[in-house]
């Protein structure tokens, strides 16, 4: 099955890829995928990783404002042993299996993933995209 590539987060030396396997979700089916982990040139410290999905709401107010409010529907935490040394890449897999919440309005609603890397005394670094599930 070919990868449907999502995020890529970028921290000094790190690198950080959410790689889900459809992008396009039947209902019924579960959201599969790999987060996969670059240590590159610098070691970094991640205290953990979260994988959010959430619902874009697009609202036009009556003044002919535009505001676009988030609905988070489901977090799903990653914890990692240990540090994320140099040259080394760990790949971890992940599974969300979705509810009804998930069919959405698609004319004014998107699903997204996001993928947040919580760095040890740093700046957290986070990357999101579309799916479509129907």
């Amino acid at each position: 099955m070919l990868k449907s590539f999502l995020s890529k987060i970028g921290i000094g030396g790190l690198e950080v890829d959410t790689v889900v396997d459809n992008q396009t979700l039947e209902e019924g089916e579960v959201l599969n995928g790999t987060v996969y982990i670059d240590g590159g040139d610098a070691d970094q410290i991640i205290d953990y990783i979260t994988l959010e999905v959430f619902v874009r709401i697009h609202r036009e107010d009556a003044m002919s404002d535009f505001e676009d409010v988030d609905k988070t529907l489901t977090k799903h935490s990653i914890e990692l042993i240990g540090d994320s040394k140099s040259k080394e890449t760990r790949m971890i897999p992940f599974e969300i299996v979705p509810d009804d919440r998930w069919l959405i309005n698609k004319d004014n609603e998107k699903l997204l993933l996001k993928t947040t890397v919580h760095i040890e005394n740093g700046v957290d670094a986070y990357d999101e995209d579309e799916f479509h599930y129907a």
